[in-house]
Order: C-alpha cells, then sequence, then structure tokens
C-alpha cells in the first residue's frame, strides 16, 4: 500500500531536507489531516518536522520535550548533537545573522535580489522564495571582520567545512551562501531579541545599546560573535541527519 506519510518520513530521514514544493511536501503542508498523521508518527519517535514560509527547504528535528533525555546526559546539557564547538556555534550564529536576517527583511518587504524584478513581489502576494532573496557574504571580508574572535583562519576554515558538510551553508569560490539547514534550524524569534536587541550586552560586560530591528546585520554579527563566550546563547534545534 502506498503510505505517503510513511514514504515523507523515511525520505527526511534518509536526505535530511526536501523542498517545500515537492509533492509530499506541499500536501503536509496544507493537508491538515495528513499533516496530522505526520506529526503523530514523528510524536511517537521523540521528532517533529520543522518548517517556515522563509526557508525554500523542511527538516525533521527533535521533539522539546524529549530533549532534556537526549541533551542532559550525565548532568552535561550539549548545546548541539553536530559536534560543533564553542567557536563553531558561534560562526554559525555570526553567518545566520549576515545571510538570514537581510534575507528576511527582504522577503517581508518582498525585495528580489534582482533589482530589475523587485516589482514582481506584490505585497499581496505569498513570500518570496529564499533562493530569490538570499545573497551570499564574502569569505574574505569574513575572516577580515571575525577571523580573530572566531579562532583565526584555520579554525575558521574547519568550522566552516563542518557546516558546509550539514549543510548550514554552501561555498561557492569566495562565496559562502544561506544552505537548506541555516533558516530552519535556528531559532530566529528568539535569536533577533538576543542580537539585534542587544541582549547578548551582558556577555560583553557592558551595558545594553540602543539598537532597533533595522540594526545593519554586519553590528548584529559582532553581537552573534559573543556567543563563542556563550554557546546556550545560540538556541539551536537538531535533526537526525
Amino acid at each position: 500500500m502506498n503510505d505517503d506519510a510513511q514514504i515523507l518520513i523515511a525520505r527526511l530521514l534518509t536526505h535530511q531536507t526536501l523542498r517545500r514544493d515537492d509533492k509530499v511536501v506541499k500536501r503536509a503542508l496544507s493537508d491538515d489531516t495528513f499533516r496530522a498523521e505526520v506529526d503523530k508518527r514523528l510524536l511517537e519517535c521523540g521528532l517533529k518536522l520543522l518548517d517556515n514560509v522563509y526557508a525554500d527547504h523542511v527538516t525533521l528535528a527533535l521533539h522539546r520535550n524529549v530533549e532534556p533525555k537526549i541533551f542532559g546526559a550525565k548532568d552535561i546539557w550539549q548545546n548541539n548533537n553536530f559536534g560543533l564547538t564553542r567557536d563553531g556555534v558561534a560562526l554559525l550564529v555570526v553567518l545566520w545573522a549576515q545571510i538570514i536576517l537581510p534575507k528576511r527583511q527582504r522577503q517581508e518587504t518582498h525585495q528580489s535580489i534582482d533589482v530589475d524584478q523587485s516589482d514582481m513581489f506584490d505585497k499581496d502576494n505569498p513570500i518570496p522564495r529564499a533562493e530569490d532573496t538570499s545573497i551570499g557574504i564574502s569569505y574574505s571580508a569574513l575572516l577580515a571582520d571575525f577571523g580573530d574572535k572566531l579562532g583565526k583562519k584555520t579554525r575558521m576554515d574547519m568550522n566552516l567545512g563542518l557546516l558546509s558538510k550539514l549543510g548550514f551553508i554552501e561555498r561557492r569560490g569566495d562565496e559562502i551562501l544561506e544552505g537548506p539547514l541555516l533558516d530552519l534550524l535556528m531559532d530566529t524569534d528568539l535569536l533577533k531579541e538576543r542580537i539585534i536587541n542587544g541582549a547578548l550586552a551582558d556577555v560583553f560586560k557592558r551595558a545594553p545599546l540602543a539598537v532597533t530591528a533595522r540594526r545593519p546585520a554586519s553590528e548584529a554579527a559582532n553581537d552573534a560573535a559573543a556567543v563563542a563566550a556563550d554557546p546556550a546563547a545560540a538556541d539551536t534545534d537538531t535533526t537526525q541527519g
């Protein structure tokens, strides 16, 4: 018997991510009965389907109520199950602040990265896809701006390689681009408050800055680098991949 719920879950476990425009994924996002069946089966295994309208992919993550049993072993709370070290977590948050925050602002204002086609997105239309609004950052600029804070070139290269392998980023020459997991596994609502609104100021041992939601991403990323001193500040959902 053709069981679409079983097939969807098996494909996600195998491939880690699937595109939102995949036929079965679209059904899960639009058919409440089918989604309820998928959610029920995943919950029995301590998992959940993770998606948001700003990302072009979906994935699986641990359900919150099982995290303590997974990450609280031996009285030590792990901040991730990807094998990321403190500077790796910090680099991940910096990349999120540099790539995802500007992308989301473009999506919310329906601006394409192609200026000539920016008028294509009417504000009454669905949020434009990530691939139409996401802009990468320069590796050389990242190294110049954050190399000293993130372990210098050798450590940063190693962590970038790991983040690429895990699916958070993609590398194309000097350019670092959004990977399928970067806007899925980072808790944007939590991080946006902590980074943009200066809630990481206590990590820097300084007074909070007067900032707004329009604060440049480069400045937000400087605060993001403070996660190197407090990896728990990065609330990252965890996949089985």
